[in-house]
């Protein structure tokens, strides 16, 4: 089907992707030849490289094109054998369909509850998990998700590991008909349905929060920075300091990653602010790990938090409960992510076209305050005085 604007003009890149496809029929372009390069269509069509992106980027997830890592687009083989069924058709014997959730790391609240929503949901619908863990490497994401291909899932849960890569096994994916639901972020060059928080709603009532509470000079602080819900949620804080008036500061906003112990570049870089003659007020850490170390790198520097310095979150993941320390932090609603995206996930299963019409599903946060928590601690660098000499 051709898409259409709400004129109902046929779109840009549609047009081109018709026009690629039609060549590719009349053998202007033989199977397994290398195939013209993004660079090429704009030329050749005078598109954008963002149109050419799209075309070219629908065609290998139909199966009209293959990528190769490293090595450019190719024209596709033609398929010998039968298209592939329905899922609904496959394993109709099989009482306990299954699913493959494959999460970007483990352990810390966020990611428990997220498991926990899917497993829930999986138990009330009947279907199996098979659950793998990335560890936030793409490697280690490719051989879940062809183990997951291996074992003939019904449909796949992913919380996609940071940056862009093999986008051809995504591409493969959907050639096969396997319902994929990405959830907590997305992939902008792979069309799938997908279920988040709202991001940039947290960025931006964040930093509101913190700008009522007087602070105007907000240090961020990052561990992942290729990731849609990290974009979101930079975008959502520049645009509250816009709407407010407050100068931004590039050294403070900047999109880098943190991590590290006192003495290494990440850390120094932290000393260095802080002894700017307008140093940060507080830091904005963009999810719980980075809290954690920064709450550690912090002490070590000899502050105290609250007082000298003081914390704020974007999300409640981590490796255990900080939050109490921070003076404004996002919750997010982690169980639910699970859950809806499993329910999305089974609204596809069975269908013959389990990517028409991808929906993205966006669901509210909370924030709140060192004022409604049940309590707060104060943290300090602690010194030992030795006793003079008698």
């Amino acid at each position: 089907m051709t898409a259409h604007d709400n004129t109902g003009r046929v779109l840009l890149y549609e047009a081109v992707k018709a026009s690629l496809r039609a060549a590719i029929a009349k053998g202007e372009y033989v199977p397994g030849a290398l195939f013209v390069t993004e660079r090429k269509v704009c030329e050749e069509y005078g598109v954008s490289k963002t149109t050419a992106v799209r075309a070219l980027n629908d065609l290998v997830a139909e199966g009209v094109l293959v990528r190769r890592q490293g090595s450019g687009t190719y024209v596709a083989e033609p398929q010998t054998s039968s298209p592939p069924t329905p899922r609904a058709s496959r394993g109709s014997g099989n009482r306990h369909p299954t699913i493959a959730c494959v999460l970007q790391g483990h352990g810390g609240g966020h990611v428990n509850q997220l498991l926990g929503g899917v497993e829930a949901t999986c138990s009330a619908l009947g279907f199996r998990v098979l659950l793998a863990y990335s560890e936030n490497d793409s490697e280690l994401e490719a051989r879940a998700l062809y183990r997951a291909l291996d074992d003939d899932v019904d449909g796949i849960v992913l919380y996609p590991a940071e940056g862009h890569a093999h986008a051809d096994l995504f591409a493969e994916i959907r050639h096969r008909n396997v319902p994929l639901v990405m959830v907590d972020r997305y992939r902008p060059d792979v069309p799938t349905d997908a279920v988040t928080a709202d991001n940039l709603a947290v960025g931006y009532q964040v930093t509101q929060e913190l700008l009522a509470l007087g602070h105007r000079r907000i240090l961020t602080l990052w561990n992942e920075v290729d990731c849609t819900s990290v974009r979101d949620r930079l975008t959502g804080h520049l645009q509250a300091l816009r709407h407010n008036d407050v100068p931004i500061r590039p050294d403070l906003t900047v999109l880098r990653r943190y991590s590290g112990r006192p003495g290494s570049g990440a850390t120094g870089t932290l000393e260095a602010l802080l002894s700017h003659p307008e140093p940060p007020t507080v830091l904005l850490c963009g999810n719980g790990y980075t809290l954690a170390q920064a709450v550690e790198d912090v002490v070590a520097l000899g502050m105290e938090i609250p007082g000298e310095l003081d914390l704020a979150g974007m999300d409640d993941s981590g490796p255990f409960d900080i939050l109490p320390l921070t003076a404004v932090a996002a919750t997010l609603p982690s169980r639910q992510l699970g859950a809806e995206a499993m329910r999305l996930l089974h609204s596809r299963i069975g269908s013959p076209e389990p990517y028409r019409d991808v929906r993205h599903v966006v669901l509210p946060i909370a924030v709140r305050t060192r004022e409604s928590a049940p309590g707060h601690l104060r943290v300090h660098q602690r010194t030992t005085r030795v006793p003079p000499e008698e």
